[in-house]
């Protein structure tokens, strides 16, 4: 294994089969018989397309632009702080004297920062979201086939975690659940845009996308060769039109139809599959990499 170039590549999207996964407009609890469905048809250009042919960097690149340094939540982080002291800073300086204010303004920074850091110190368990309950529940159905799961993975220099690391044969994935309200209509366009209602979803791509290459990065290093892993968002509530859209490098999908995602997002493209020596290797590593909140042995 260890002289792999990569253990998972994507390249084209095909169609996929359905298989017993429920509709994309039902609760998704995981109870009863479950109807079979259309084929899958994706309705958004491979990402090579969209972006005007420019290949994505390899695994452990840092991307250089600017947009990519946004979607860095500790650069967000870091501009509330900012804002936080020039607020203060501002006020207190006009109120009484600008040495108060400057004083008071670095006291607010340190306050923030140690706030922050006891609110994401490892060990804490953090609530799980109802969005986050109903995919464990469906990888816990997948334990059997193979796939196992690490759940509230938290990234180390920032106050982030990922929802759900996933390894299995089909591959690794980086997975966000999302509750959205079911009464806004959800669209996209051009490979590039993502809406929910009138709010745009561009830095939620964004950030999931970060979150898989920092995996990716953090994998790659532990087990010695590269590590490809692939950012999905599973979406709750409201209806889904399409069956999977990869929009800025991300698979979107209705939550619902997370277990027909991974059987067979990679497996009906022909790509490599990893077999279980593989699966084992990269889950150690990711108990390793991360300091996790809720392990899940088997997927769940």
């Amino acid at each position: 294994m260890g002289s792999a170039p990569s253990f998972l590549e994507w390249g084209s999207q095909d169609a996929v089969e359905p298989d017993d996964l429920p509709d994309a407009d039902s609760p998704g609890d995981g109870t009863g018989p479950e109807p079979a469905k259309a084929p899958w048809k994706l309705v958004v250009t491979p990402v090579e397309q969209a972006g005007g042919g420019t290949p994505r960097p390899g695994i452990g690149e840092q991307r250089g632009n600017v947009a990519h340094l946004a979607a860095n939540p500790r650069m967000r982080t870091w501009r509330r702080r900012i804002i936080i002291a020039i607020v203060v800073g501002v006020a207190f300086s006009l109120l009484v004297s600008w040495r108060l204010g400057l004083t008071l303004a670095v006291i607010a920074v340190i306050a923030d920062t140690i706030y922050s850091s006891r609110r994401g110190l490892p060990g804490q368990r953090a609530k799980m979201t109802v969005a986050q309950r109903h995919t464990r529940r469906q990888l816990a159905k997948l334990g059997r086939a193979g796939y196992r799961a690490i759940h509230g993975n938290l990234i180390p220099e920032s106050q982030e975690q990922i929802d759900h690391l996933v390894v299995g044969p089909t591959g690794v994935f980086a997975i966000d659940s999302e509750s959205w309200d079911k009464h806004l209509v959800v669209r996209t366009k051009n490979a590039r845009q993502l809406w929910h209602g009138p709010f745009s979803m561009k830095e939620r791509l964004e950030h999931a996308r970060w979150e898989s290459e920092r995996a990716s990065e953090m994998l790659s290093g532990v087990v010695g060769s590269p590590v490809t892993v692939r950012p999905a968002m599973a979406v709750y509530g409201p209806r889904i039109p399409w069956d999977v859209a990869t929009i800025r490098e991300v698979d979107v999908f209705s939550g619902p139809r997370l277990r027909k995602y991974l059987r067979r997002r990679a497996s009906e493209n022909g790509l490599s599959r990893l077999d279980d020596a593989q699966v084992d290797r990269i889950y150690e590593a990711a108990n390793q990499a991360f300091p996790h909140l809720t392990a899940g042995g088997r997927a769940g």
